[in-house]
């Protein structure tokens, strides 16, 4: 089983929108069995909350299906339970590798990373944009999901 962890800075817009695109990318290739996918925040902020609304209506808007959750902090336990932890923005990724105590094993990186145009996900937290997020995290769970086939082919 591998396991992926979408990281973000509070949990409620970037990481469980990628989560909750990967899970339904990963069905839509009947890969559940093999493929298992979470997501977490670097900061206690909005620990216990679900998703933002806006993110949710995204998520309707394009028939991706989601469910009610809580967001939760990553732990320095996590490091070890991921094969792939995915953070959205350089700012995750520091937080992310100050939270595992570095990346010995090399299973930290940002979403984009796996396409062909790194670079950060749009924060719709700031910039209110959540297609262009989404867009983003279609790219990015595209491009990983890709690689995942590659790799176990």
């Amino acid at each position: 089983m591998t396991k992926i962890l979408f990281v973000c800075h509070g949990n409620i817009c970037r990481s469980p929108m990628a989560e909750f695109v990967m899970k339904d990318m990963v069905k839509k290739a009947g890969l559940d069995k093999k493929i298992q996918v979470a997501s977490m925040a670097t900061t206690t902020e909005e620990i216990g909350n679900d998703m933002y609304p806006p993110a949710k209506r995204k998520l309707n808007e394009k028939g991706i299906p989601f469910s009610q959750r809580s967001a939760r902090q990553m732990r320095r336990i996590d490091y070890g339970s991921f094969d792939y932890i995915i953070g959205m923005d350089e700012e995750n990724l520091h937080d992310m590798r100050r939270i595992c105590g570095g990346d010995p094993d090399g299973k930290i990186s940002l979403l984009l990373d796996w396409t062909v145009c790194p670079r950060d996900v749009a924060d719709p937290w700031y910039t209110g944009n959540f297609e262009a997020t989404y867009r983003d995290i279609i790219d990015g769970c595209s491009a990983l999901l890709a690689k995942l086939k590659t790799m176990s082919a």
